[in-house]
């Protein structure tokens, strides 16, 4: 999760689920990512079925890369994925967090990836200035749209590939679901009524980024822009059916108290009070007891090439 000062979880890479979703209460857009840690690890780890298969399509188009460049690693989950989809690369995580670094590092020592495992804390896209020889693959996974100049970050990354090196950004996709339409109280339609919440945060986020500069989000256009060639795109599913595991069920109430904490004055009364019911844990009808919960995502994987 790229921003500006720690790098993002999805994660983020993200926060996966609906973009990077408001992290507080109020209409406040800042994020504090040392806090977040633990929700964008389980998160992160909750979405591996979608980052395997994103990763597997990755290795076939890029042949044995030696450097690997996780650009907004957050806490270093899908860093740790590319060092074993790609047991040759030496890999990088790159995040303006040093608390979600030192994770990303204990992580890759418990999974014995530590020899060729390094993180850098900085400020993107300029923290990259400090790499001792070009990237083969950076990647960066729902982080581009927490820097204020996207254009300007895509053609800094493009500027620090080999040639023939592999530039891949996971931007965009479908809001994620996990409720039916009709919940049986309330006003059937909740969760698209959350997404144009979501959205009004989204734009206020990227509005208050330092040097914020409004793009189209053609991806493949504004990295052919950045100099790059072959753009690519494709959409990866994630496909948790109901009755939900406990993670999905933890992941789908902390999405829904982010929401709540941050809708106050945005939503119709109705839809306040529906949802306080789904996040009462006495309520049969809550997400924390109902048979239904489910999660539906799909996030979108651009990839483009530096000419050789």
């Amino acid at each position: 999760m790229a921003h500006q000062q720690r790098h993002h979880q999805h994660d983020h890479h993200g926060l996966p689920g609906h973009r990077h979703g408001p992290a507080g209460p109020g209409s406040g857009t800042e994020i504090d990512w040392a806090e977040m840690a633990p929700h964008l690890e389980a998160q992160a780890e909750l979405f591996t079925p979608l980052y395997e298969r994103a990763l597997s399509w990755l290795g076939t188009e890029v042949t044995e890369p030696g450097l690997i460049v996780d650009v907004g690693s957050g806490p270093g989950v899908v860093s740790c994925l590319f060092a074993e989809t790609f047991p040759g690369a030496r890999v990088l995580a790159v995040d303006g967090s040093e608390p979600l670094l030192q994770r990303a590092r204990a992580r890759a020592e418990r999974l014995g990836h530590g020899d060729r495992f390094d993180t850098l804390a900085g400020e993107l896209p300029g923290a990259l200035d400090e790499l001792d020889y070009p990237a083969d693959l950076i990647w960066a996974g729902r982080s581009l749209h927490h820097l204020g100049d996207q254009r300007a970050a895509l053609t800094a990354f493009a500027q620090r590939l080999a040639p023939g090196g592999m530039l891949a950004i996971m931007e965009g996709g479908l809001p994620s679901r996990f409720l039916p339409r009709d919940l049986g109280f309330g006003r059937p339609g909740l969760e698209a009524r959350l997404d144009a919440v979501q959205e009004e945060w989204f734009a206020r986020m990227r509005a208050d980024l330092s040097g914020a500069v409004g793009e189209v989000e053609d991806w493949p256009a504004l990295l052919g822009g950045a100099g790059l060639k072959h753009a690519r795109s494709r959409s990866f599913l994630l496909d948790l059916p109901a009755p939900a595991s406990e993670p999905a069920r933890a992941y789908a109430v902390a999405q829904f108290e982010r929401w709540r904490d941050a809708s106050e004055e945005a939503l119709a009364p109705e839809d306040r009070a529906a949802l306080d019911r789904l996040l009462d844990p006495r309520d049969p009808a809550s997400l924390h007891q109902r048979p239904d919960v489910f999660l539906l995502a799909a996030h979108t994987v651009h990839t483009a090439v530096k000419p050789g």
